[in-house]
């Protein structure tokens, strides 16, 4: 009987050097110093039953509410929150958030953004519960966000573990956005300081999205090609991935497992073990564990090719079309939705997902014992 083919292992990852930040031009205003994600402010149509969700279901910490809005943290933070849910008629983004490393670059966020000349706000003291002074912004993206140093500190409960449940949020890891030329939003963060730990390229090098930070993980923001400015999730961080399957195990137990839109599985990029979860207002939440560290200043970028299937999922399951289709509305400094302006290149979707929802990779795997 002949030896079946077997076909080549499939593709692994492309390396390529590590891209850091390009310095300022000469003369050029230089941006602001970016620490981190901080938080982000959810517009919500029902405060009682997000805060059920996320108090409740996720189990984020209440640090002050009232009737127009609610301010969470997870069991590591200090700072006031890093998620705020406010009343509002419609689901949208108001604001992403980021800490600056001084006083000063509050300063520095205004004139960088001045000088782009896309709509400033300075915000006072307390403008948001807990803040300090504060500019917000549209960046040339179209996203409301905001760069802020001082904030009210509050106790931090990591080693509370009388209040901890067993699926306990450590802190706020990341914002995902929706763009249509991720090219060009990749150039815009790069320009703010951001470095890239990984991508999804095609053949034709078209880019679909890119990962990027400031904090020594993977990434602060990641950019997922689509029709947009739209916001795909925030993210928060467990310990273990026992904490992300708990999360499932709960949202079973009490009857809300349709709240849970895909996995829990292993991501290949980023390596991270995820759920994604969407809200009563379908805002679409991860909770997420064990990506690694990026902080060496040559750290490598990964490219991945947009055919391997196992680029978004590592054991190599179908991401369902939601995930790919729906996003969040996001608002200007006037609180209106932006428009939203349809991606020219194709999508991941639209390149990858045929009828059975797989590509090449999975065809590609190396067969396990001998055929019969």
């Amino acid at each position: 009987m002949p030896t079946p083919a077997v076909p080549p292992p499939p593709p692994v990852p492309a390396v390529r050097p590590g891209t850091p930040a390009p310095a300022p031009r000469p003369g050029a205003i230089p941006p602001p110093d970016i620490v981190r994600a901080a938080y982000a402010e959810l517009v919500v149509t029902d405060p009682a039953a997000s805060r059920e969700f996320y108090v409740d279901l996720l189990g984020l910490v209440v640090t002050h509410e009232d009737e127009d809005a609610v301010y969470l943290r997870a069991f590591e933070e200090y700072l006031h929150h890093s998620l705020v849910l406010r009343r509002g008629e419609s689901p949208a983004l108001a604001a992403l958030a980021y800490r600056v490393r001084s006083p000063g670059e509050v300063d520095a966020a205004e004139r960088y953004y001045r000088a782009l000349g896309v709509p400033v706000e300075r915000r006072a003291a307390g403008a948001t519960r807990g803040i300090g002074p504060a500019v917000r912004v549209v960046d040339p993206l179209g996203f409301p966000l905001e760069f802020f140093y001082a904030a009210e500190h509050v106790p931090r409960l990591h080693q509370s573990y009388d209040l901890h449940g067993a699926g306990a949020i450590a802190r706020l890891d990341h914002f995902n956005i929706v763009v249509p030329d991720v090219a060009r939003a990749e150039r815009y963060y790069r320009d703010l300081g951001f470095r890239v730990t990984e991508d999804i390229r095609g053949a034709d090098d078209t880019l679909y999205a890119s990962w990027l930070h400031r904090k020594d993980t993977v990434h602060d923001i990641a950019l997922t090609g689509g029709d947009g400015p739209r916001l795909h999730h925030i993210a928060f961080s467990t310990h273990e991935r026992g904490q992300v399957l708990h999360v499932c195990d709960l949202l079973g137990a009490r009857r809300r497992s349709a709240h849970i839109e895909r996995g829990p599985g292993r991501h290949g990029v980023s390596n991270a073990f995820y759920v994604y979860v969407r809200d009563p207002d379908l805002h679409r939440v991860e909770i997420y564990t064990t990506d690694y560290y990026t902080g060496d200043p040559d750290h490598p970028v990964l490219s991945w090719d947009v055919r391997d299937n196992q680029r978004r999922d590592w054991w190599g399951n179908p991401v369902v079309p939601s995930w790919y289709a729906e996003a969040s509305t996001v608002l200007d400094l006037a609180g209106k939705p932006q428009p939203v302006f349809a991606r020219e290149e194709n999508s991941e979707a639209e390149v990858t997902v045929g009828a059975d929802g797989f590509s090449f990779a999975r065809d590609a795997s190396p067969q396990v014992g001998p055929s019969t």
